[in-house]
């Protein structure tokens, strides 16, 4: 007897729904590698465009990272170092510019091996990424970088005289920027292995202690200087980032 829609599903049914494949389609490996390099290529194309686009307009990003350096002269210590360092800037926003493309391409290249249970979780781990991805750049360009030039101006303010090299100082900034986008996926990855039932939340809250080792840890390894209020302020970070994704993990009922 077939079931109708109307009926309800036992829990064994459904569970078998939600882990089928919807529109299975068999491909060969030499297909799988043909579509890879296509989104591939689609997707470095997307990078170039916006490098391109990004380098147009640098001197005014320029300017605008700058700013947390206030009072600090910049100066070019080799030829063509400014150069380099606009073509660096025009990478990494050109980058940041074409990330929803080139996640529009993977979505797309791994969407036909998903589960109809994995699927339910794309929408909001794609959302959730992207805006915690964006909060920890804003969130490294607004406390990170003036706590860490803070820290590092006023320790020799009456010793010395602040004038960096532009191209080390863009080093730091884009490293700190990124590496805590990076750092701000806790949560989305916490939400991931509960909804697949690889770990509870309350597995997660009994780790807290090795947790609070890791951040000290990873805010010393993602922070390009050495200052301990930077270091600590990522930490910290991560630390109500990995709470909060408790938190997610336990409203969702897992």
């Amino acid at each position: 007897m077939t079931q109708t829609d109307s009926q309800p599903r036992t829990e064994a049914e459904n569970n078998r729904y939600l882990d089928e494949i919807p529109d299975e389609v068999e491909m060969s490996l030499f297909d799988h590698l043909e579509e890879l390099r296509m989104r591939i290529f689609y997707a470095l194309i997307a990078v170039v465009i916006g490098m391109i686009g990004c380098f147009l307009v640098v001197k005014p990003l320029v300017r605008w990272l700058e700013i947390p350096a206030r009072g600090v002269e910049f100066l070019q210590l080799a030829p063509g170092e400014f150069f380099f360092v606009s073509i660096k800037v025009a990478g990494y926003s050109g980058l940041l510019i074409a990330s929803p493309f080139i996640l529009y391409q993977i979505i797309q290249f791994v969407l036909p091996g998903l589960t109809r249970r994995e699927r339910r979780l794309l929408g909001p781990v794609v959302l959730g990424s992207g805006v915690l991805f964006f909060a920890g750049i804003a969130f490294s360009y607004w406390a990170l970088i003036p706590a860490a030039l803070n820290f590092f101006i006023s320790y020799g303010a009456d010793v010395v005289e602040q004038s960096w090299s532009i191209d080390r100082y863009f080093e730091f900034v884009l490293l700190l920027m990124f590496s805590t986008g990076i750092a701000f996926q806790i949560p989305v990855i916490q939400l991931i292995l509960g909804q697949l039932g690889i770990v509870s939340s309350q597995q997660m809250l009994k780790g807290w202690r090795v947790v609070i080792l890791v951040s000290v840890i990873l805010g010393a390894i993602l922070t390009p200087s050495t200052d301990p209020l930077t270091q600590s302020l990522l930490a910290s970070a991560v630390l109500g980032l990995y709470f909060g994704g408790i938190g997610l993990v336990k409203l969702s009922g897992k």
